[in-house]
């Protein structure tokens, strides 16, 4: 859920792609695929994005930080499919305890489902290498959302510690969760995930995530798994 601190590099492409599957508890599972994303450095501190992704379910998927989720209306069984587009600065390196950051400006516009409503979602990541090759990063999500006529807004802290297993292993632990305000069911959902990835070659990643919710209007688990290739 927490974003790279840092930007994929000039004229470097990176190619994402994952599955999630959402256990939600008072709806249908809901799950999404294949949470496509292009990376393509304009130079070392630009990065454009472009990316798709497909979802059926009673929810919208809320834990691959593709967006924010959302909420489908009257739990019926939705399916939504949605273009996201936009960019990535890197603002600071790391300096002492000036941490290296990121900006990411985004945005998610539905092309198939029940909403037409262009979500836009801007995301700050900050983190520092640590002495033990480990990493610790958290992140602030602002993004827009529409309930009805209401409009009101989402707010998604998470905090995230990478550890190195050998050369080739990393594993991580994760905290995040989505805060909405000025609807008129303003929602919590908060989780805790683990996960491991795994270094194929220097440009091959495959990874896979797990999650508990950690309040009742989270999902009652999940698990994703995904890979990413550069060029």
């Amino acid at each position: 859920f927490t974003p790279a601190t840092t930007t994929v590099g000039a004229q470097r492409l990176v190619l994402e792609s994952a599955y999630s599957f959402l256990d939600n508890r008072h709806t249908f599972d809901t799950h999404s695929f294949p949470e496509f994303l292009a990376r393509y450095g304009a130079n070392e501190w630009l990065e454009l994005r472009l990316g798709w992704n497909y979802e059926i379910g009673g929810e919208g998927n809320n834990t691959s930080g593709s967006g924010l989720g959302s909420e489908f209306d009257g739990g019926e069984l939705v399916e939504e499919h949605t273009l996201s587009y936009g960019a990535k600065f890197a603002i600071t390196c790391q300096d002492g305890w000036i941490p290296q950051s990121a900006l990411i400006v985004q945005g998610f516009t539905p092309t198939g489902g029940p909403s037409s409503r262009t979500q836009l979602v801007a995301t700050y990541v900050w983190g520092w290498q640590l002495s033990t090759r480990g990493q610790l990063s958290a992140s602030f999500r602002y993004g827009t959302e529409t309930e009805e006529e209401n409009h009101g807004s989402l707010w998604a802290p998470s905090v995230v510690l990478k550890a190195p297993i050998g050369e080739r292993w990393k594993i991580h632990g994760e905290y995040f969760g989505i805060f909405s305000s000025g609807l008129p069911d303003d929602r919590s959902p908060q989780y805790f995930s683990p996960g491991a990835h795994y270094l194929i070659t220097s440009n091959f990643e495959v990874g896979v995530r797990i999650g508990w919710g950690l309040s009742d209007d989270a999902a009652n688990f999940f698990s994703n798994v995904g890979l990413g290739v550069r060029f």
